[in-house]
């Protein structure tokens, strides 16, 4: 009997049909990610105007392979915030959650969010205009990621509140008022450069703390800014939920 043969004949297996349609997944899957971080090479270059065949050149590609990964602008437009959106918390978050005194926690938590629209400054401006490739994209990145950040924020503030036995009431309203000045201010420090990053970092920390420092003393709570807190409460941005450290 030819064992050749034998081999030959033998059905394939549902197991080894699985196996390989997940390679091809985690292939595709990966080929996704070069040709988005393909596209933010692209726009460094070309700014906010590129086009898919910029990203297609610089991937290496023509632009009918790159639309075998991508269904039309609008998929690439949306890897592309979300890759924005995953730069945003890896930085954010542990800047955010660090165990140290109030005003160097809030001044790295906005030094981390400077410093991705400082190096990815085009990606941010797509994103804000949601137009790629002179196509007007359905779709809103930002306000989605600021909605995010604004909700967990405000979940964090009325933790710290309630631990101090004040009405956590406007902890909503401070969340979202601290997120929307922060957005204003990096969109145009963004497009003026008037100042450094340093300097527009200590002025925003300056001015959210002086609002902490303010409302706190309204209720007879004096914090030291540069001690930290016996009691640290942490952000997940991911779903919205705040627990203790």
């Amino acid at each position: 009997m030819n064992p050749m043969a034998d081999r030959v004949k033998r059905p394939r297996t549902a197991d080894s049909g699985d196996a390989r349609r997940d390679r091809w997944k985690s292939h595709r899957a990966a080929r996704r990610e070069e040709f988005v971080e393909a596209a933010l090479r692209a726009l460094a270059e070309h700014g906010p105007d590129l086009g898919m065949e910029h990203v297609a050149a610089e991937a290496g590609v023509t632009k009918p392979v790159l639309y075998r990964h991508f269904t039309d602008k609008a998929d690439l437009f949306l890897a592309l915030g979300h890759r924005g959106t995953e730069i945003l918390f890896e930085r954010l978050i542990p800047a955010m959650n660090r165990e140290e005194a109030p005003l160097p926690r809030i001044r790295k938590s906005l030094d981390a969010f400077f410093s991705i629209i400082e190096e990815y400054p085009n990606l941010y401006r797509l994103l804000v205009r949601s137009t790629f490739a002179d196509r007007q994209i359905d779709a809103d990145i930002v306000a989605e990621d600021k909605e995010v950040i604004a909700n967990a924020l405000s979940a964090l503030l009325g933790d710290y509140l309630r631990a101090y036995q004040i009405d956590s009431g406007g902890a909503e309203v401070w969340g979202h008022g601290i997120v929307g000045m922060v957005q204003n201010v990096g969109e145009w420090w963004l497009e003026r450069r008037t100042m450094s990053r340093d300097a527009v970092v200590e002025y925003l920390t300056m001015t959210i703390w002086a609002a902490i420092d303010g409302t706190m003393r309204g209720y007879g709570v004096t914090i030291d800014p540069h001690k930290r807190l016996e009691i640290n409460k942490i952000v997940q941005l991911t779903n919205g939920d705040t627990a203790a450290g």
